[in-house]
């Protein structure tokens, strides 16, 4: 047998082995998952998800030549994010499907008024980019690169998909699953049209937002530490204001994925296509350390805005509907 064929042969059998391994782990942690307490659940879903990724991770390290605990550079990123995110998705349809329940479970109910939702989040998320470096251009604390403008013109699609892809991802991981499991009970007793529930949440609503949005934060540590550690404060603080999108659309994942989507969309595009720099007439702690919006004060402006108009938003909402069905 030529030596071409035993490489494409061993090459085949090696593929097919992770596949196995996925399946028989993926299978196992279906059976379990579902049989446990909810906050075990949690911590078994997080379990399973990387012991199903570590045989794919390990042949996708390799491919591209990452060796831990050396530093992951920008282009080594995607490849893993692209073997792990699918792979969360999959365990949660399992474990919905074997419990006799769907996605909408989570919050994503297949509904056209998730698609409008969306469309808003994504919207909004822009104008608070928008209004943000607005201000600190008329401030002088940043610069636009006019001659940079040419290159979003092939960055801005691709971007915008994967910000979609992302940010549902992990919406539906830690504003979904983990937001539905932490609150158990409470969550299915509590209607999203309640005045009380917004106006004046309950000890089960915040806790439950508070822990799933510091896994949310500390979770980012994965990828890199440096420069993610000063924005933790900021993430959660974004987990926060996503649980707060999720319980003014009606339990719905709609507008916290289109918030979270259009937010990487607008700071990836800036930053792939160089369209700003930062003057230094003000404080990095101001700006963000790094050029990260999120490790400084703007960046918590930006979120608690944002969590504002969403807010006023909803109890526009309440009051129409109390109005005319009182």
């Amino acid at each position: 047998m030529p030596f071409e064929s035993r490489l494409d042969t061993n090459e085949i059998k090696a593929v097919a082995g992770v596949a196995m391994t996925f399946f028989d782990r993926a299978a196992s942690s279906l059976l379990f998952l579902t049989q446990v307490h909810p906050m075990l659940r949690v911590i078994g879903f997080f379990i399973a998800w990387v012991g199903c990724w570590l045989p794919i991770a390990i042949a996708v390290a390799k491919s591209i030549n990452w060796h831990p605990p050396k530093p992951l550079a920008e282009k080594q990123k995607l490849p893993l994010l692209a073997s792990l995110y699918p792979i969360a998705p999959l365990l949660l349809w399992g474990i919905a499907w074997v419990e006799g329940g769907s996605f909408s479970t989570y919050g994503l109910p297949l509904n056209p008024s998730v698609l409008v939702s969306l469309g808003l989040g994504v919207g909004l998320a822009v104008l608070s980019l928008v209004v943000i470096f607005g201000i600190e251009s008329a401030l002088d604390w940043i610069s636009w690169q006019q001659s940079n403008f040419k290159q979003l013109k092939s960055v801005w699609l691709p971007i915008l998909l994967l910000g979609l892809w992302i940010g549902g991802t992990e919406e539906l991981i830690f504003r979904g699953f983990l937001l539905s499991e932490l609150m158990g009970d409470a969550l299915m007793r509590a209607s999203p049209l309640s005045s009380d529930m917004l106006v004046k949440p309950t000890a089960t609503l915040w806790v439950a937002a508070a822990i799933s949005s510091l896994i949310f934060a500390v979770l980012h540590l994965v990828w890199e530490i440096r420069e993610t550690l000063p924005q933790i404060p900021g993430l959660w603080l974004m987990g926060m204001v996503l649980v707060l999108a999720r319980f003014c659309d009606g339990g719905d994942l709609g507008l916290a994925w289109g918030l979270h989507a259009g937010w990487i969309w607008g700071l990836a595009s800036i930053d792939a296509a160089g369209l700003i720099k930062y003057t230094g007439k003000v404080s990095a702690k101001i700006t963000g350390l790094a050029g990260k919006p999120l490790a400084g004060a703007v960046g918590i402006l930006c979120l608690l805005g944002t969590a504002a108009v969403v807010w006023i938003m909803e109890l526009n909402l309440l009051a129409s509907v109390s109005e005319k069905f009182y």
